[in-house]
């Protein structure tokens, strides 16, 4: 029998081992040295056969078996489907960790002209795809709902299937604004910064103004429906909520899902907050508000997930999962998704156009007047997969993981650091150790959250593998 190749680490008193398609399992020091020494009993390679580790004919159906797993780990692009639009970077708040320098809102200069827009309808034109999303992020964009109307109303035309996500800081709306988020195929995104004491503090400065915004927000969840509203925390390592008033927090407002996010290192909030060399901290932060959540869940009678988390718990149980386009491998840019900028700037991320705001690196690929700059694009996307570099060939995460070449250029300047010694790597390796913490845990209060999250309906112990 052919074994696949298995990467471990330890692991309690044992050690975890997987191989590249994803598969796991915990076994002790005993079998590492016997598939290290090549002394594999009839015993192991029995397991190993029936949990897919392995393989007798190349035609075999567990080798078959494998290579599909193998692929379903990887992301393909497909055609462009997925646009960020930036009407305007004018906006009515001045947040205090606003990540690509907003202007305030009487500043000309910073909209759409009508020939951007003009160019935008162009570009949406000669898009391929049959179904598209649009995005439209700022700035404040409701402070130009004549360019969003505009959009929309093309894009309806040409796409058989497209929604639209308004990122709004829902301070102030007018009438005119909520009619056009009224629409079925219009949803909000919003931030709602943990606790409204945070949310006070980095946003609104004052009470009035915060209360405003809470009013705002509840209205829009009557009137829209809570599955059309969604709010996302961002929150400053040095100064962290309690979890359990996030929870509440987001629990007000009917939330089950919470995205936690530190202030972000590629934009402007680098200068006020400290935003590097606090990982270990924020890990340590995150893995505590998963433990918060668990308990909540226990008694709870809606429970309530960490997005990411569930996001990363997703990759590791199966393949496919793909869609969130920060954790993807390879995770190619510019091809199913790209942003265009208040300027008519190509980017292919929001990351990359807040690098090039703060002037560190020009990580633009070109506008709409030229076209998207393919030269440049490939040189980014040549370190798009983690599948044959030499630190994640031998982490036993890497089917699970992914990379970010712009995190990387953002915080070092440089892509060609060993990934071990990066923030990317050091936030993932840590979300995935408590992963499988959780996955080999016996707490019957931890069983129940996990599957929750896993969208199944009870925990099953093949979920967590043990040979023996």
């Amino acid at each position: 029998m052919t074994v696949f190749p298995l990467k471990f680490k330890p692991f309690g008193s044992g050690y975890f081992f997987a191989d590249d398609a994803g598969g796991y399992f915990k076994a002790d020091a005993q079998f590492l040295d016997r598939y290290a020494t090549g002394r594999l009993t009839a015993m192991d390679k029995g397991f190993l056969e029936a949990n897919g580790h392995g393989f007798n004919e190349i035609d075999d159906p567990a080798y078959l078996g494998f290579a599909y797993r193998w692929a379903r780990r990887l992301h393909r692009p497909h055609e462009l489907n997925y646009v960020i639009l930036v009407p305007t970077l004018r906006c009515n708040l001045a947040c205090a960790y606003c990540q690509v320098s907003r202007v305030n809102e009487s500043t000309p200069g910073f909209d759409w002209t009508d020939e951007t827009l003009g160019r935008v309808i162009r570009f949406l034109d000669g898009m391929d795809s049959a179904s598209a999303k649009i995005e439209f992020q700022g700035g404040e964009p409701l402070l130009r709902l004549d360019l969003l109307e505009k959009v929309r109303d093309f894009a309806r035309r040409k796409f058989q299937e497209v929604s639209f996500t308004v990122c709004t800081n829902l301070q102030s709306v007018s009438e005119e604004a909520w009619d056009f988020l009224d629409a079925p195929d219009v949803f909000v995104s919003t931030s709602l910064d943990g606790n409204l004491s945070t949310h006070e503090r980095q946003r609104t400065a004052n009470s009035n103004d915060t209360q405003q915004f809470v009013s705002n927000l509840s209205y829009a969840i009557e009137r829209l429906g809570q599955g059309k509203v969604s709010a996302l925390p961002t929150l400053d390592i040095n100064k962290l909520p309690v979890a359990s008033e996030i929870i509440d927090t987001f629990g007000r407002f009917g939330f089950r899902s919470i995205f936690l996010r530190p202030v972000n290192h590629q934009g402007f909030a680098r200068k006020r907050f400290q935003t590097s060399g606090l990982e270990d901290k924020w890990n340590a932060y995150h893995a505590d508000f998963i433990d918060a959540l668990i308990e909540h869940n226990w008694t709870a009678a809606q429970p309530v997930e960490e997005f990411y988390f569930t996001h990363c718990l997703r990759r590791v149980l199966r393949g496919g999962h793909n869609q969130h386009v920060d954790l993807r491998n390879p995770n190619i840019l510019g091809r199913d998704y790209i942003v265009i900028d208040y300027d008519g700037t190509f980017y292919p991320t929001d990351e990359a156009r807040m690098v090039t705001r703060i002037g560190q690196i020009d990580l633009s690929v070109g506008n709409l007047w030229d076209g998207i700059d393919q030269p440049k694009l490939d040189m980014l996307n040549e370190e798009s997969s983690n599948s044959f570099h030499p630190d994640c060939l031998h982490c036993p995460y890497q089917a699970a993981c992914g990379v970010d070449v712009v995190d990387d250029l953002s915080r070092y300047g440089r892509i060609d650091l060993p990934k071990r010694d990066t923030a990317f790597c050091r936030r993932h390796t840590a979300i995935f150790d408590k992963i499988f913490e959780l996955l080999y845990s016996d707490d019957k209060k931890v069983q129940k959250s996990l599957a929750v999250w896993a969208g199944i309906p009870q925990f099953d112990p093949s979920l967590a593998p043990v040979h023996t």
